[in-house]
Formats: C-alpha cells, structure tokens, sequence
C-alpha cells in the first residue's frame, strides 16, 4: 500500500468534520466565528494528522481505513467518496506539515469541545482494529498537547477506549477515593462538557462521536454508582 493512499484516510478525516462545499473559504463546524479559514488548509491538516496515528505502529490496517471510508460514505455518498480520491490525488502532493505545526494552525481556528471530538476519532480510528497500541496511544497524546487538550480531557477520552479496573473513575476525571458528593459534581460537569447540544451545528452523522462520549460519561457514573451503592 503506498504512502498517498495511506494519507487518503485523513482526507477522508477532514469530509467527515466539514459539511461538503464548494465554497472554499467558508467557516467550517470547527472555526471560531472570529476567524475564516481556507477549507482546503483543514483538508491538507487533518490529512496528515489522520495518516501519523495509522502508521504510528508500523501497521497499515484496512479495519482502520475501512472504518473512516465508512463513515465518509455515511455522510456523503458513494460517489462523494470517489470525487474525493480524485481530489485527493491533484492535492495531497503539494503541501506537507509537521504534526505540531499542523496542530497550532488547528488549535487557533477550532472551538475546544470541536477538538476534543477530533481526538475522539482519532482513537477511534485506531481502535477500529480492536486495538489500541501503546505507539497509537503515545501519538495521540502528543497530538492532544499540540492541540493544547487538557491532560484530564485527554486521559478521560482515552478511557473511553479500555477496561481498565479505574476506568469508569478516569472518565470522570476523578480520583477512586473520591467522595461521593465529588462523583456527582464530577458526573454533573462531565455532562455540561460531553452534552451533544454542544456539537448541534454538526449533521446527525458528525454527532455520533459526541453521542458516543456522553454515553460513556452515563455508563463510568452508573457504574460506580452500583459499586458504592448510592
């Protein structure tokens, strides 16, 4: 499999953030309001980031490309999918960023909680295979500093994706010797940042991610509610 259709999977990343358009200096579902950006500049950006996680384990696997592919033909159609590849091949060649200056264009334009979805893919991605290796784990993190991800955010969404003994506790953000009166204000905030509503300018298929992450935030406190028996 060659290097441009590994890279194909963040071109893919990019349609599935940002409603189709021609109009290439629209604002996208992910920019400020203060700021336009060049759709085509998050397309080059979001390629690349999308294509460091798949090969950050050395391993191109086609449940991971599969899964984007999915979902971009879920949001726009089979022969979207195709125009893109054809898109992709005039493009992709003519710029190249490095990870964390891909990241600081992203950071300055993207609101947080739009962030926290683009890393919420991104494990997913790499989760696709039934798997997330400690090198895709450690990309991501580095990717989630350069996007300027709290380090409490970023474990919580990784969580997300294991069954660790204290996982529902690290969704949550909390320690597991924290009191109950701290688990419910913990449950109570993680509702505020994770609620779908915060994503309701995104299409039905952009918030399954969201829909996602709040259902597990459910799931971590009913958990340990039954644990502690409150």
């Amino acid at each position: 499999m060659s290097i441009w259709t590994i890279l194909l999977i963040g071109y893919f990343l990019y349609r599935f953030f940002f409603s189709g358009t021609t109009n290439r200096n629209r604002q996208t579902v992910f920019t400020q309001q203060r700021q336009s950006v060049s759709s085509t500049e998050f397309e080059l950006n979001l390629l690349s980031l999308a294509s460091i996680v798949i090969k950050s384990d050395g391993v191109v696997n086609q449940k991971e490309l599969d899964f984007v592919r999915l979902y971009f033909v879920q949001a726009y159609g089979k022969e979207h999918a195709n125009a893109t590849f054809k898109i992709f091949n005039e493009e992709i060649k003519k710029k190249g960023l490095s990870t964390q200056s891909i990241c600081q264009n992203l950071r300055g334009v993207m609101r947080y909680e739009s962030i926290l979805q683009v890393l919420h893919f991104l494990f997913s991605i790499a989760k696709a295979d039934g798997h997330v290796s400690e090198a895709e784990v450690q990309e991501i993190n580095r990717i989630s500093g350069y996007l300027g991800v709290n380090y409490r955010d970023f474990e919580s969404i990784k969580a997300m994706f294991f069954s660790n003994p204290d996982r529902a506790y690290k969704i949550l953000e909390i320690e597991t010797t924290a009191t109950t009166s701290e688990i419910k204000a913990a449950y109570r905030t993680m509702v505020k940042k994770y609620h779908p509503d915060k994503l309701q300018h995104m299409d039905e298929v952009y918030r399954k991610g969201a829909e996602e992450k709040f259902r597990k935030v459910q799931e971590a406190y009913e958990q340990i509610q039954k644990e502690r028996g409150f």
